[in-house]
């Protein structure tokens, strides 16, 4: 299985530098224009459908996960301090790719027969691909790899952080699926009135820690950067050094802000707004917000502790971050991060659920019944993540989450005269 993995990620990252380079030159490096950014949050306030601040809500939602806390431990243990480097480096790369995909998301966007709009990845491969069958293969992907091995994850992470409090691993299975069902039955007002309260306040809660952190071990933060740019160009030991750390950065980097997937592209083509260009900004602030501020807190957190005395069977990545937490703030430390990862999973477990109904409209106008049988198969495979083992979720979603990037590259490329003609009008 690793070997599939290290050679789909090989492919993925390929395109994604590709990509990347191709427009941030035609775009003039759009991914730095930060003043439009932070104005496109007021924008198309009145718009029908989803506001532009609730798509950023919901898509953070999704991206501010797990990925944000035990990836990055995860990425750290498995890819070296070096992977700091080039996760940050990903951000950079992948953020015209989010910008060009919501473009797309909103050129190719559908209505329903409740008049709502529907789009993402799957419509803009259907219709400007003109390739049905890809555009379907997208939608099962997201289907099986965000409400099956992205929920998954969220409630696996969520036990192991559980485990030192003596909780049977079955109650709190149990627990979760049905707070999850309560929230998801509400569907998307209910997904959004959740993501637009609970991620600004797990948010600022998890910066403020890390603020803490920061400036009690400030002296440590000069040689850590050091280190991290040391080992990042370790060219002596190539393949465990640098390109090991390489493509372990930028996976755990795309887990974490989901750029170059095409799940952003989904939420905001449910807005009626036709100012695709803000939309796009507002998107790549989200990927901008989950790693310098969500990532490089958890790397702030772990560097400053004695993270290298962990040593565990069937890693998930929390264990890490569990044991930086308690160095840091002993008992009190570990209930903090028990209520972040808690947040954090559960913002993504709704958003992923969001991602998977979504994508079960392109088959066509689906019924309540099929509604339900999605939620009901979301809750069960919440119960059975935490039972899983860890290794066998990473596993599947890092395949998962290289072939949605595989297919998802591959289309904004063959649709880049779209893209730039749009831009360039408007």
């Amino acid at each position: 299985m690793d070997i599939i993995i290290k050679i789909l990620w090989f492919l993925a990252t390929l395109l994604i530098l590709v990509s990347s380079i191709y427009f941030t030159i035609k775009l003039k490096a759009v991914q730095f224009n930060f003043k439009n950014m932070f104005k496109s949050i007021k924008a198309s306030k009145n718009a029908k459908g989803i506001s532009n601040f609730q798509a950023l809500m919901i898509s953070l939602g999704g991206r501010i996960g797990v990925g944000s806390i035990a990836g990055v431990s995860l990425a750290i243990y498995t890819g070296g301090i070096g992977s700091i480097f080039w996760l940050i480096v990903t951000v950079f790369l992948c953020a015209t790719n989010t910008f060009c995909e919501t473009i797309l998301g909103g050129i190719y966007k559908e209505q329903d027969e409740g008049y709502q709009y529907k789009g993402g990845p799957s419509y803009y491969i259907k219709k400007g691909l003109n390739n049905q069958k890809l555009g379907a293969l997208y939608s099962i992907l997201i289907i099986v790899g965000y409400i099956g091995f992205f929920c998954g994850i969220q409630s696996n992470t969520i036990t192991k952080s559980l485990l030192n409090a003596n909780l049977n691993v079955y109650v709190i299975a149990i627990f979760l699926a049905l707070i999850t069902f309560v929230i998801i039955y509400g569907g998307l007002k209910k997904i959004t009135k959740i993501s637009t309260v609970i991620v600004p306040i797990m948010t600022i809660i998890y910066i403020f820690i890390a603020l803490i952190v920061l400036i009690s071990n400030i002296k440590l933060i000069p040689g850590i950067i050091i280190a991290i740019i040391n080992e990042a160009f370790n060219f002596k030991s190539f393949f465990n050094g640098f390109l090991s750390g390489f493509l372990i950065g930028i996976q755990r980097g795309i887990f974490s802000n989901e750029s170059g997937i095409g799940t952003g592209s989904i939420v905001s083509s449910t807005s009626y707004s036709s100012d695709l260009k803000s939309q796009g900004y507002i998107q790549m602030l989200g990927i901008y917000i989950t790693t310098f501020l969500i990532c490089l807190s958890t790397a702030i957190i772990v560097l400053t502790s004695d993270y290298t005395n962990v040593n565990y069977m069937d890693m998930n990545g929390i264990e890490i971050t569990q044991h930086a937490f308690i160095y840091h703030f002993g008992n009190f430390g570990n209930i903090i991060l028990t209520i972040s990862v808690i947040l954090f999973s559960f913002s993504t477990i709704i958003t992923a659920y969001y991602y998977g109904e979504s994508c079960l409209k392109y088959f066509g106008n689906i019924n309540r019944k099929k509604i339900t049988i999605l939620k009901l198969l979301t809750v069960i495979i919440i119960f059975l993540g935490c039972i899983i083992s860890s290794y066998f979720l990473w596993s599947f979603v890092d395949i998962i989450v290289a072939i949605l990037i595989i297919i998802n590259v591959y289309s904004i490329i063959s649709l880049r005269k779209e893209i730039l003609d749009y831009v360039n009008k408007n």
